[in-house]
């Protein structure tokens, strides 16, 4: 048992528990200014979110309406300051997070397509997931799949990106999963709220140990492309 809790340790530690080296020191005066643009977005994009998934399936009107979710989370991410991608410990030394990140999404993802066929013999649960999916249903799958992409990746450029660093060194890890489920209460959707907190989990992990925000975005890309085109055909 404990030669096995030491290989999961060894593997899971470069991308999720070791800390890389960085230097991401702020003044005072950029640090306030930073929370500041934290909190407008945040209120701003937790309104923009209940908007665009109270939008009816097949109303043409989604895709719009996330877009300007995105260019929301986007937009205060990339005034909040500086952000930084990250890198990785590889042999000896660092390298950018691409492979690694990758594996994660698709782990994170079969976890979930795994509870999902428990979820969908349950049919408060299964009412809720297809009502996320309905877009997909009724939507074309190849815009969906875009606006899909480009929302993972704006979530990452603010959440692990301009939250984290605004909350400073005191369990950003921690409090950085409660604000983006907190957030994503929004939806009015229970089971959004639970992957909110278990995907945000991860990635936050991996933000504080690569110390940049490409993990977090490359595993919560691959995570939403699994969700949504393996997913679908599990409830259609």
């Amino acid at each position: 048992m404990r030669a096995a809790i030491a290989r999961l340790r060894l593997l899971l530690a470069p991308s999720l528990i070791d800390m890389v080296p960085r230097d991401h020191a702020q003044t005072g005066a950029a640090f306030r200014r930073r929370r500041v643009v934290v909190v407008v977005t945040l209120v701003l994009g937790a309104v923009l979110l209940g908007v665009s998934l109270s939008t009816q399936p097949g109303d043409s009107s989604f895709y719009l309406r996330t877009i300007v979710l995105a260019l929301t989370w986007a937009v205060g991410g990339l005034l909040s300051g500086p952000l930084h991608l990250g890198y990785l410990t590889f042999r000896g030394g660092l390298r950018r997070p691409l492979i690694t990140p990758v594996a994660t999404g698709l782990l994170i993802g079969g976890v979930f397509l795994v509870g999902a066929l428990v979820v969908r013999e349950i049919p408060p649960l299964n009412a809720y997931v297809v009502d996320v999916l309905d877009h997909a249903y009724q939507g074309d799958m190849v815009p969906i799949a875009t606006v899909t992409v480009i929302n993972a990746v704006a979530e990452e450029i603010f959440f692990r990106g301009a939250l984290f660093a605004a909350i400073g060194r005191v369990h950003p890890v921690l409090i950085s999963t409660v604000i983006y489920a907190l957030v994503t209460i929004a939806t009015g959707n229970p089971m959004l709220v639970f992957a909110a907190v278990t995907l945000g989990f991860v990635l936050a992990l991996q933000r504080r140990s690569s110390g940049g925000i490409l993990a977090p975005i490359l595993t919560h890309v691959t995570w939403s492309l699994v969700m949504l085109f393996a997913l679908t055909p599990l409830f259609d």
